[in-house]
């Protein structure tokens, strides 16, 4: 017989709670943090055409390194993402995950704020890539954070509501470029109120960070049994005294002993095969996710769409993003999260290869509604997915080790995708991203693991199967 106290007890109690209002309290405070890291992400895209029009950004091959500076902004977030993923990722198992929540969080809002001061593209690139390493760090906190407050029948739900809750960053951000960006207020340029607005976040994280507990499965994995036993015990006693429900007693799966928890352990049976399968799948991925995210207003205005009008346009596409995850929280935990993934992907290639030939707004509109939907159930999918392949011992590790190879192929993916616009046009960008997106779908579909239903503990020992 296991103590349910211990780190395997610990887990075991957290998954047989059903869902409930406290749960879903702390998911939306961890997700309004993810909020602002999205909108700050969405300003990749949005800014770029401002920043062409204010004269601090080129367009053509007269930008930095020969290529637009669009191409060399998004490198900078992409690559920044990349640092702060893989350099920070190592800390993120050995400290408090709610610390480096607030902590990330003010790094990248504070650096935002310092690149809407800037004057020179290179400046503005320069305090871009620091906002990026922020960033990094914040997105893989967040996820392990939801994967470790969650019970194994919710985890589908959880993402896909965090992420709609996080997503309504970009058509707000999107109404800003439109509505507010193209004007002068207060003698400040519009690009620059748009940067100063991720400081908003920091003071309101700074005000609810005390009411959020930490990882009680993190707790659980340093030997703080106490506490973590204290943050479960309150959400067992809310459940059963303010809902009324019955909790059964805990089906305790034996833990598995980790004999370390350094980088080796992902090269290791049964990690190496899930970290391979992933860093290949989830950076072809994100070449065509982010693509498309950030290219959207560009690509419009390569089909003759004025600047105004490609704004207008992403924004009434942005409204797609967080729907998207909001419609697949219905089937979040009823169908195999690989199947999501796969499902998700072949959307994509085939809206994208649709949005490419269109001439009309009522089309591109409709293609890029598509195209979002499939992007964003694919991607919900496969943070729930990453998350959930590794123990807590080593999920910062493993998140931020795959998390950093597909920000660094997104960053490098800025400079392809300048190059095969200016030599192959729109057509060509949406047929090498369906490409990339086809290779993402082979490796998921015959490596990836089931997960559905699983217990960590059940997954750390490799009962999953392809």
């Amino acid at each position: 017989m296991i103590s349910s106290t211990t780190a395997a007890g610990i887990s075991a109690r957290i998954d047989r709670i059903p869902a409930n209002r406290k749960l879903w309290t702390w998911v939306a405070k961890l997700s309004l943090g993810g909020f602002f890291e999205v909108y700050d992400l969405a300003l990749t895209a949005l800014m770029s055409p401002l920043l062409v029009q204010a004269g601090l950004f080129r367009n053509d091959a007269t930008g930095m390194f020969g290529v637009s500076d669009q191409a060399t902004f998004a490198f900078a977030t992409m690559f920044g993402l990349y640092v702060g993923a893989l350099g920070f990722s190592n800390i993120t198992d050995k400290y408090s995950r709610r610390s480096l929540f607030v902590g990330s969080m003010l790094w990248y809002s504070m650096a935002t704020v310092m690149m809407g001061l800037q004057d020179t593209a290179i400046g503005i690139c320069f305090w871009r890539f620091i906002a990026g390493v922020g960033l990094g760090v914040e997105l893989v906190v967040i996820d392990c954070y939801l994967a470790e407050i969650t019970p194994k029948a919710l985890r589908g739900r959880v993402f896909s509501i965090s992420k709609f809750l996080q997503l309504c960053a970009i058509p707000i951000a999107g109404l800003l470029a439109h509505f507010v960006a193209p004007h002068d207020l207060l003698d400040v340029a519009g690009w620059r109120w748009m940067a100063l607005f991720p400081a908003v976040g920091a003071l309101i994280v700074l005000a609810i960070r005390r009411n959020i507990p930490e990882s009680p499965r993190w707790l659980a994995s340093k030997g703080k049994l106490g506490q973590a036993d204290n943050v479960v015990r309150n959400m067992e006693e809310y459940v059963t005294r303010r809902m009324g429900v019955f909790l059964a007693e805990p089906v305790l799966v034996p833990e598995v002993a980790q004999k370390s928890v350094s980088y080796r352990d992902l090269f290791r049976a049964p990690y190496l095969g899930r970290v391979a399968m992933l860093i290949v799948a989830t950076s072809a991925s994100s070449i065509a996710y982010y693509g498309f995210a950030q290219w959207t207003p560009t690509l419009l205005e390569n089909q003759g769409v004025s600047v105004t009008k490609s704004l207008l346009y992403a924004a009434m596409i942005g409204f797609a993003y967080p729907l998207s995850p909001l419609i697949a929280a219905t089937f979040a935990d009823r169908v195999e999260r690989k199947w999501q993934i796969v499902i998700g992907g072949a959307i994509v290639a085939v809206s994208g290869l649709l949005f490419a030939w269109q001439t009309t707004a009522v089309m591109w509109i409709a293609m890029g509604v598509f195209l979002t939907f499939g992007n964003e159930l694919k991607g919900t999918a496969t943070h729930t997915y990453r998350a959930e392949l590794f123990p807590t011992e080593l999920r910062g590790k493993a998140v931020g080790f795959v998390y950093s190879f597909s920000r660094l192929a997104s960053a490098v993916s800025s400079y392809l995708i300048a190059f095969v616009l200016l030599q192959f046009g729109v057509q060509g960008v949406f047929i090498t991203l369906a490409l990339f997106i086809g290779l993402s779908i082979f490796v998921t579909l015959m490596y990836g693991p089931r997960t559905l239903g699983l217990a960590y503990e059940e997954l750390e020992k490799g009962r999953a199967r392809n």
